[in-house]
């Protein structure tokens, strides 16, 4: 069996500097210190560093966010993460989201499990399903 790579291994790094607009699938650790503006999939980790500007639907398994810009939708099969520098917007969906004191997040965060579709489609299905609780907000 082939051995797993070391969990701070990455296995791609979009670089300061570059800029990238599209979609981004991944397996592994992924690091955006550049700009990008899309869409981002992805089971593992993506790690958006000091510096960076992304502008994205995320679903990964793990967000980490250490500085840098981050605007769009984020669904985390695990965690998201927001350290200082970090500024944020959009909306914040995992089972666990730790956002370190003195992070600039506007939106919404809703703490609980994935279910169903992103967040856009759930939208339009909730018009005429159940009433779901509300979401909890962060400021």
């Amino acid at each position: 069996m082939a051995s797993a790579l070391p969990a701070t291994e990455l296995t791609a790094l979009l670089g300061r500097g570059t800029h990238f607009e599209g979609k981004l699938h991944f397996e592994g650790r992924v690091r955006i210190d550049g700009t990008f503006r899309g869409e981002i999939r992805g089971d593992d980790a993506l790690v958006i560093g000091e510096g960076a500007e992304v502008e994205a639907e995320i679903e990964a398994g793990v967000v980490i966010v250490k500085g840098g810009i981050l605007t769009g939708n984020v669904r985390a099969a695990h965690s998201i993460e927001l350290y200082v520098p970090a500024r944020a917007s959009g909306t914040l969906h995992a089972p666990e989201v730790h956002i370190e004191k003195g992070v600039q997040f506007a939106g919404t965060c809703t703490i609980g499990p994935l279910e169903g579709p992103p967040a856009a489609a759930a939208a339009e299905t909730d018009a005429t399903g159940p009433a779901k609780p509300p979401e909890r907000g962060v400021t």
